[in-house]
């Protein structure tokens, strides 16, 4: 992805810029990245670093992030680091926005780039206070107003802001998938043997390492459109399928969830990330629920319950499984067996993962590709080739080295 360098006059370092929340405060500060009006969801994103994936990162469609962490733009913008074809925040709030880049790997500037896309952002404002106004209140309806835009009367700007549709009803990953099958191959990715198996990957916002990791472990993954049918998956003939991250409301992905009834219905081996993990929820026949400020960062806590190991994991999501924790039950779409919640967040009991145990499949809330992120949570994918390689779900699996019951 290599924009042309904009026109040195699409924006000028003192345009006025207002963030206004859906409860009526207003944030006066400057433009940051194109002019113009955006409106979404706010959220914030506690990660200290990685702002280039996560501008990239398509689960964040129709939302504007408010970064927690200051200082944002240091490092410039390069062209190896984007998760996705594009920018799909629908808008970007920071504090202290970069001068200038300096590091050896941009090609040009954060703001150029935002301005390249037409990506409306907002700079010099305390997101301090808009991170606890968004932790007490929840994510609330926002919009961003710059130059001219932010000339509006204050009331009819106001009313704009509440009036947009809710992300509680999205149904958004359609918008974010492609429309074109593709293949990432394991010889391009340093594995040097034949394939150990073919994965059809259903792409509701997948970030580019997720596919990277599995080729990485002799995986070749056919990346489909979201709007994928089981017949296609069925003349693919897979060894494993995959669901990945994805924005919207899991409630609003009936013929995912249809779709995945049947790959499990086939005892074809499953593995979902984040929105996938939703949508196994949702298969299984348990509920899904709006978190209020939902988990966004690369600093979440993990406890995986077979191993009593804590693992710090990169996550972005809003909605979340309404399963019980601590307990093996029995689906409520019964055919499928028994489940345990095998993970959970340390920070407030949300349900991070899923294990089948009578069939081969397993989910995870969170983002093991941890693009940007720490890898605790590699061995997931591991644990994927495992179940593929054996045919069904891995009685053990290998975590930091040592071996456990999964």
């Amino acid at each position: 992805m290599s924009p042309e360098k904009p026109s040195a006059d699409t924006t000028t370092p003192e345009s006025p810029a207002l963030l206004i929340l859906e409860d009526g405060t207003v944030h006066e500060g400057l433009a940051y990245g194109a002019l113009g009006a955006r409106l979404g969801e706010a959220v914030f994103s506690t990660g200290m670093t990685g702002y280039q994936e996560t501008l990239t990162d398509p689960s964040y469609a129709r939302q504007i992030v408010v970064q927690t962490a200051p200082h944002i733009g240091n490092t410039g913008v390069n062209d190896d680091d984007p998760e996705s074809r594009r920018i799909w925040v629908a808008g970007y709030v920071v504090r202290d926005a970069a001068r200038r880049p300096s590091n050896w790997r941009a090609v040009r500037s954060l703001d150029e780039e935002l301005i390249a896309q037409d990506i409306v952002g907002i700079r010099e404002v305390d997101t301090r206070a808009i991170t606890r106004a968004l932790r007490t209140g929840g994510s609330m309806k926002a919009g961003i107003f710059s130059g001219a835009e932010a000339q509006r009367p204050l009331a009819e700007l106001v009313a704009e802001v509440r009036q947009q549709p809710s992300m509680k009803g999205a149904s958004l990953a359609e918008e974010v998938s492609t429309t074109e099958p593709y293949v990432i191959e394991p010889g391009d990715h340093g594995w040097h043997a034949a394939p150990v198996g073919e994965i059809a990957a259903i792409d509701l916002g997948i970030k580019t390492m997720t596919p990277v990791r599995m080729a990485e472990r002799g995986l070749r993954v056919h990346v489909l459109p979201a709007s994928t049918g089981f017949e296609e998956i069925r003349r693919l003939a897979p060894d494993g399928v995959f669901l990945s991250n994805g924005p919207g409301d899991p409630a609003t992905a009936a013929s995912q969830v249809a779709l995945l009834r049947e790959v499990l219905d086939t005892g074809i081996p499953f593995f979902g990330i984040c929105f996938g993990n939703q949508i196994l929820g949702r298969a299984l026949g348990f509920d899904t629920y709006k978190l209020p400020f939902g988990h966004r960062g690369i600093n979440q806590p993990v406890m995986d319950h077979a191993t009593g190991t804590v693992e710090i994991t990169s996550q972005n999501h809003g909605f979340a499984v309404d399963a019980p924790v601590g307990e093996t039950v029995t689906a409520p779409e019964s055919r499928f067996g028994r489940v345990q919640v095998s993970h959970s967040s340390l920070n407030d009991g949300v349900v991070e993962g899923l294990r089948c145990l009578d069939i081969p499949a397993f989910s995870v809330q969170y983002h093991p590709e941890a693009a940007a992120g720490p890898h605790d949570s590699a061995y997931l994918f591991d644990r994927f080739v495992d179940m593929i390689t054996a045919g069904s779900a891995p009685a053990e699996t290998t975590t930091g080295g040592t071996t456990t019951d999964a």
